[in-house]
């Protein structure tokens, strides 16, 4: 087993990999820009929302574990503080793409917005210094959210005051709505806006379960890769990865269904303002990758979630995680790129590496984020460490639940 010194150690040499990764992808793609700067700003703000999704969805666990309790979010708990702590390093990441928003919204050009009657009735929306407004308090409320449940954390291991967890229910329902809101007005402004003339009422739960989905995935594959060492290793047993094996193929189901009743809603709608966004999406080689996410993003990772063994076994658990990892990005590549490319998929080279260099350097935030605190909560009334290792024997003799 691996020592907590060494576990630190092992996680600053992968933030440096991490760090160097990233900037040698983000090198690659702004020499890229200046070839091809269109291209660049598509592929970079793919990659953008998929690692803020990512911050997003495992802040929302974190106060979604507040509000229900439960022994599953404690082996995770730090793991997503230290995801959501990455928000000021997203909001920064966010400034190429003021640069390029006439190349990617058609409502921030002027000459298509005076020849589209419909994009001037939604121009006291679709504008730029109502949009940029939007997304500084887009920021603001997601910093502020992370930084009171990072601040409280930390003043409960200093001082376990019974007093913060009162704090963290009372901050974690009205958080979960802004959550909700911010989340659904960014999904507009940032991916539906692509194509303004199409709207749906449910594309803003599409994206808040699709971001809590690749959270929880993230947070599986993580906790197992630092599971052979201590605190983890105390504070998770088999019983807990079995939870949140059941969490994941919850939220799986509800991508499903979400996804589903969208495409119901519109094709039983028949109206013209929005079945052009499905024919895209639905014909030609994006109907082959519609079909290689519900076989891939639902029904293989929903019978394999079925399986008790798979879900108690740490790595077979996180195989199927990292795999919806990768379908995620897949998701939110159908969901952007037939805006620019209707006809049929097209992958660039910097939809590949624009995503693994905005990646390197998040991981590389996290894992320093990661490092500076205690990895598992120290004086939480509700935690007792060792309950939890006194579990994790009893799963692994086979008698958890």
């Amino acid at each position: 087993m691996t020592s907590p010194a060494l576990l630190y150690e092992r996680v600053e040499k992968f933030q440096q990999k991490f760090l160097i990764a990233g900037a040698i992808g983000l090198g690659l793609c702004a020499a890229g820009g200046f070839i091809n700067p269109t291209q660049f700003f598509r592929s970079y703000l793919l990659a953008f929302i998929f690692w803020t999704g990512l911050a997003l969805g495992c802040t929302a666990i974190v106060m979604l574990h507040h509000l229900t309790g439960g022994a599953w979010g404690f082996g995770i708990r730090r793991l997503l503080e230290a995801a959501s702590r990455t928000f000021p390093l997203l909001a920064v990441l966010f400034l190429p793409l003021l640069f390029g928003l006439p190349r990617l919204y058609a409502w921030a050009q002027p000459e298509t917005v005076a020849a589209d009657p419909i994009l001037q009735y939604k121009h006291f929306f679709l504008n730029k210094p109502f949009f940029l407004m939007r997304a500084a308090l887009y920021f603001a409320l997601w910093n502020l959210l992370a930084y009171l449940l990072s601040k409280w954390s930390a003043e409960q291991d200093a001082a376990g005051n019974a007093a913060v967890s009162r704090r963290f229910e009372a901050l974690s329902g009205p958080g979960l709505i802004i959550y909700g809101f911010s989340v659904t007005f960014a999904s507009i402004d940032w991916v539906m806006s692509l194509e303004p003339h199409w709207f749906s009422t449910l594309y803003g739960m599409m994206f808040m379960v699709s971001q809590v989905l690749l959270a929880m995935a993230f947070a599986i594959v993580i906790a197992m890769l630092l599971s052979d060492a201590p605190p983890i290793s105390e504070a998770i047993s088999p019983g807990q990865f079995h939870d949140l094996g059941n969490l994941l193929l919850a939220f799986t189901m509800l991508w499903a269904y979400l996804s589903f009743s969208q495409y119901l809603l519109v094709w039983a709608g028949n109206l013209q303002s929005e079945i052009p966004w499905y024919i895209s999406r639905a014909s030609g080689g994006w109907a082959a990758v519609a079909i290689f996410l519900i076989v891939f993003h639902f029904a293989v990772p929903f019978f394999l979630l079925l399986s008790r063994t798979v879900k108690r076994q740490m790595r077979s658990l996180a195989f199927v995680a990292g795999a919806l990892i990768v379908m995620s990005l897949v998701d939110l590549f159908w969901l952007v790129t037939p805006a620019f490319h209707p006809q049929g998929p097209r992958v660039h080279w910097m939809d590949i590496v624009a995503p693994l260099g905005v990646g390197g350097i998040w991981m590389a935030a996290f894992l320093s984020q990661l490092k500076n605190r205690p990895l598992v909560p120290l004086h939480d009334p509700d935690f007792d460490l060792a309950s939890f290792a006194a579990a994790r024997l009893e799963g692994a003799s086979g008698h958890g639940h």
